[in-house]
Formats: structure tokens, sequence, C-alpha cells
């Protein structure tokens, strides 16, 4: 059985929705109490924030790498990320990584795709929002990404920082 090294996502909590996701698709497919190999690099995201903040995409770069690099060495035979802002630099990470990367971009694409879906809204950090990532991917499949306007992203990447990222989600913001 392959390895699936995860480097966790934007907080401990997507982590672990990650995981119990990833548990219940394998469960899913193959009965019997079997569980996959998996391995999590659980990392410190307040850099990362900070690197996407100050555009040090280099230093981003530098950093998934050696974490990459760390699941590898660690027995991982293919990798992902679990958090979408990081593939921004999604594709010197793949460069630079000696073992496979699964993207979550081209994955989502590829499933939004396959049940007909022609047109979503893109919410995620400011970062994400901005990019051309998002937007690019899916067209190549037909499909309109929405992005917010400059006020609804301030918005948004305030809740997901402020809420998201350490677990919340308040009441009032449930309901904007």
């Amino acid at each position: 059985m392959k390895i699936l090294g995860v480097i966790g996502g934007t907080g401990p909590e997507s982590t672990v929705e990650y995981y119990r996701r990833l548990m219940a698709a394998y469960r899913a497919r193959k009965a019997g109490g079997h569980a996959p190999s998996i391995i999590i690099n659980s990392v410190d995201n307040k850099n990362l924030i900070d690197w996407f903040k100050a555009n040090e995409l280099g230093l981003v770069t530098d950093f998934l790498a050696a974490e990459i690099e760390r699941l590898a060495r660690a027995g991982a035979d293919f990798a992902l990320i679990a958090a979408n802002t990081p593939h921004l630099v999604f594709a010197e990470l793949q460069q630079r990584a000696r073992i496979p990367l699964l993207s979550i971009v081209e994955a989502t694409a590829d499933a939004a795709a396959a049940t007909g879906l022609r047109r979503l809204a893109l919410f995620g950090t400011r970062f994400t929002m901005q990019a051309a990532l998002f937007p690019e991917a899916f067209a190549r499949r037909g499909i309109t990404i929405v992005v917010p306007n400059a006020e609804e992203q301030a918005f948004i990447h305030t809740k997901y920082m402020d809420e998201l990222f350490v677990g919340t989600v308040l009441d009032e913001t449930r309901a904007a």
C-alpha cells in the first residue's frame, strides 16, 4: 500500500477534517476495517501567513519544499497540501519535490467538472481570492469562478483568519 503524506491545513481543525474525510472515503471503498497509511506533517502556519502577507513567495516555497522532503524521508510515496493558499506556489513545489504531489485545485476542478457544475464562487484567504490559480484551473474545464469584490474579499479574509483559522465560526458570520 502506498503511503500518503499530508502537509497540514490552515490550522489543526482543517487538518483533522481532511483526515476524517480521507478515512471515510477510504473506508467507503474498502470494507473490513482497513485504514490507509497516512503521515501528517502539521506545520506552524503563522510564518506562512506572514510570508504571504509580505509576498515572500520564495520563503513559502522553501519552507513547504523542506516539509514535503520531511514527508518523503518519513516514507511518504506521494503528498498533498491540505490548504488552498499554499497552492499558489504548487508549480514550484512540484518541480522541487522528489515525490509526486496531488493538487487539490486540480482535483477540485476535476470533481466540479464531473458533476456538471459550470459556475462556482471562490472563498478563501485574500491571497487565494486574488490569485488567478482557481479561475484558470476551472476555466480549462469550462467552469467560471466568481470571485468576490474587494469589500467582500476583505470581509471573507478577516472571518477566515479570525475565526476559521482558529477553529471557530461565530453565529453572526454564519448569518452574513
